[in-house]
């Protein structure tokens, strides 16, 4: 059993509300939440509840959810936060567990990870209750978490 497998990653304890985690979707695959450290306000993660150490171990019916729900959450932040365009990202070098980075895009630079930095908490979330409030709107208000701090919908 590797190193891996025997720890859990930062996701998963972000999602069992281990470690404090602003969520503004969850269903019975995935969550989306903030990033500390955006290289673009608003910017987020959509993250399989299963773990899967690369987007490519995925199966491709989560792959395929991820990315709908991706284009979901993207299409509201150009919305949301007024930006031409919303980019998409699968890196995954920094989290040994799949997830899609989904920012709204002012300029290519928003899209570069190398470009991510620190948020303060207060920018965090006001950021994701604009992103939660524009979700609502779209009419996606049944994958809006109740709280922000847990994925919990009910």
């Amino acid at each position: 059993m590797s190193d891996n497998e025997c720890m859990s990653t930062v996701f998963e304890n972000i999602i069992s509300g281990k470690w404090a985690g602003r969520f503004v979707w969850a269903d019975d695959l995935c969550v989306v939440f903030a990033t500390i450290e955006p290289t673009a306000p608003g910017h987020v993660l959509v993250v399989p509840r299963h773990v899967y150490e690369k987007w490519t171990d995925a199966p491709a019916s989560v792959v395929a959810h991820l990315v709908e729900v991706a284009h979901t959450i993207g299409a509201v932040q150009e919305k949301s936060f007024d930006v031409p365009r919303s980019g998409l990202v699968i890196a995954g070098f920094e989290v040994p567990h799949t997830h899609l980075h989904v920012i709204p895009l002012r300029s290519e630079a928003d899209v570069l990870l190398s470009n991510a930095a620190p948020a303060s908490d207060e920018a965090l979330d006001e950021t994701m209750g604009k992103l939660r409030e524009g979700l609502r709107a779209a009419g996606y208000g049944a994958n809006v978490p109740l709280e922000m701090s847990s994925p919990t919908l009910a």
